[in-house]
């Protein structure tokens, strides 16, 4: 179809939205092939990674009993007790988490200096073969060594620390600043996707053996790995002809770079505004939200005592409130003027839903209740720091709009996060022991408060720095005589919002 503008007659491309589209006016961003493209292999990638590594989880009950009753080695059980068995599981993860953390500020760098596209699909070849191993041969051949389990997982959680700066890089290239909230925020619940997906796997192949839905998982990831090889795009410019010429006139992108743009430092990321801070309030949430992700399966199972198939499809609803937490809170936040009162008010809503779900009664349907809430207000500004907000930091002045530093604070803001995290796993088997299952939920509210406090100063800071804005714009119009309506245009500034996160 043929549009008229200026003295040139321009072809708009059929995988176009149109700009009067509903789609167009929720996302605040025009439509390719490219951009579905993007969406929707970066989407299913990351949550092929996360199914694969939500997969121990799912079977830690299955893992012990093998354990301590496996009598086919000369020395007899690998662990001699249930409690022994899940600290050491306590420690894969923690072992999982600090390779993780490591691995995020290393290929938060990587994903800024090398193609995206193809440190991807390396990523995910490798992860697939090391869980391949990790749960399906070890099981398959009955070889149970505590080091190699060690071993594997530790470098399966290096391995995968490629994906998420990798991936949000990737987004950040395609998605301009208008769709951040709202695209961003339904793209980030990709991990809660993924963790239902883990989880289905291993509820309905338990009964053949744990070790297929290692076997299951490993294959989809390294199935769909070659997807993302050749037929992931990672950045406008790799795509050699026309493909955005509407996109291109709204977002005004004349000053847009057209080849990849250089790098940002890595200790230049750490001193950009709001990574500090969100940094270490997204270690406090992490290890929240990675403690459900590591033990609810085995807290219904042994604390609540149901099968363990049922238990893992009952998990499934913490999940499933993060997606819809990061796909309202994501475009609510678009018209706010910032985004961290948003996640503030969940946070101390988090602290009610975990206070309550503790004390939650033995029923499956007020625990899948309770668990959809938790899920939503704490996997919600979860999945918004670790995305949305992050991309927003694109839009400060040290960056001047390069999404290219976003794999380096992507990398920065998760891999402390993941430290956060690891310290958690840490130390809640431990508490359980000792102190129950309650003990546990108390901790998880006290790191939420802690989550919330560390977002005090940025709220504060940007409560200042929008009353300095906003009399500055009223001083300049009252200075200005030829303005006739003066006092609507005061009115106009007081209720005008500003999205940026500083």
């Amino acid at each position: 179809m043929l549009v008229t503008g200026g003295h040139m007659p321009r072809i708009r491309l059929r995988n176009d939205v149109s700009s009067s589209s509903f789609w167009t006016r929720i996302t605040g961003q025009k439509w390719s092939k490219h951009h579905v493209f993007i969406f929707v292999h970066t989407f299913m990638s990351y949550a092929m990674l996360h199914a694969t590594r939500k997969t121990l989880s799912t079977v830690k009950p299955s893992l012990i009993h093998t354990w301590i009753s496996n009598t086919s080695t000369p020395d007899g059980p690998v662990f001699p007790s249930q409690q022994a068995a899940a600290e050491f599981l306590g420690v894969l993860d923690t072992g999982f988490l600090v390779a993780y953390a490591i691995g995020l500020y290393i290929c938060g760098i990587l994903g800024d200096n090398y193609n995206p596209r193809r440190l991807l699909t390396a990523g995910m070849m490798l992860s697939s073969i090391i869980v391949f191993c990790f749960g399906y041969l070890t099981e398959t051949f009955h070889f149970y060594s505590p080091m190699v389990y060690s071993f594997l997982w530790i470098l399966n959680g290096f391995i995968q620390s490629v994906g998420w700066p990798v991936e949000v890089s990737i987004m950040g290239n395609w998605f301009g600043h208008n769709a951040r909230g709202a695209v961003m925020g339904a793209w980030s619940s990709c991990a809660s996707v993924g963790n239902i997906i883990g989880t289905l796997i291993a509820s309905y192949t338990l009964f053949l053996g744990y070790q297929y839905s290692f076997l299951i998982a490993c294959s989809l990831l390294f199935i769909y790995s070659f997807l993302v090889f050749f037929q992931l795009p990672s950045a406008p410019w790799e795509v050699s002809s026309d493909i955005l010429p509407e996109q291109m006139e709204e977002e005004e992108t004349d000053d847009e770079p057209t080849e990849r743009p250089p790098p940002i430092g890595f200790l230049k990321a750490w001193l950009l505004p709001g990574v500090i801070a969100y940094s270490l309030a997204y270690a406090c949430l992490k290890l929240v939200n990675y403690g459900f992700f590591f033990w609810l399966p085995y807290y219904l199972h042994a604390g609540l005592h149901w099968p363990e198939s049922y238990a893992d499809s009952l998990s499934t609803w913490y999940d499933v409130g993060g997606i819809v937490a990061a796909v309202l809170a994501g475009a609510f936040s678009d018209h706010m003027r910032s985004r961290t009162p948003v996640v503030f008010i969940m946070l101390l809503m988090a602290t009610v839903s975990l206070y309550i779900y503790a004390h939650s009664p033995e029923s499956y349907n007020w625990n899948a209740f309770l668990l959809l809430v938790a899920g939503f207000f704490i996997g919600g500004p979860a999945n918004m720091i670790s995305s949305s907000i992050t991309a927003d930091l694109g839009k400060c002045d040290q960056l001047r709009g390069n999404a290219e530093a976003l794999s380096t604070v992507t990398g920065i803001i998760d891999g402390t996060g993941s430290i956060g995290a690891a310290i958690g796993q840490w130390f809640i088997p431990s508490v359980q022991h000792w102190f129950g299952w309650d003990a546990v939920f108390y901790g998880f509210i006290v790191m939420i408060l802690c989550t919330a406090l560390c977002l005090v100063p940025v709220l504060w800071k940007e409560h200042k720095e929008r009353r300095i804005h906003r009399s500055e714009e009223v001083d300049s119009l009252l200075q200005s005589d030829s303005d006739e309506n003066l006092a609507d245009d005061i009115q106009e500034i007081r209720r005008r919002p500003t999205n940026a996160i500083v």
